[in-house]
């Protein structure tokens, strides 16, 4: 038994990065959701620095995607309208 160390884990985000490969960018989504894994993985086996870290890169690029998501469906939406 651990006595009363308390182990949290790391966020893997992988929702948010299946998400931002389906929506917004494949690319960095398919890269997020690689890192949401080995967060995962990290926190099974209980390496909580390698899942931090994994869970950083993972945050970090799905924030990318998703910023890049909405823009490139601004640029599109306002190409449309200057079109018409």
């Amino acid at each position: 038994m651990e006595g009363n160390k308390s182990r949290t884990n790391a966020p893997t985000y992988l929702a948010w990065s299946i998400f931002n490969t389906l929506c917004c960018c494949l690319p960095l989504g398919i890269a997020a959701i690689v890192c949401s894994c080995k967060a995962d993985n990290a926190n099974e086996v209980g390496a909580a620095e390698r899942a931090a870290e994994a869970s950083r890169t993972a945050k970090i690029l799905n924030i990318i995607g998703l910023v890049i998501g909405i823009v490139m469906i601004i640029i599109i939406v306002v190409l449309n309208f200057i079109r018409t």
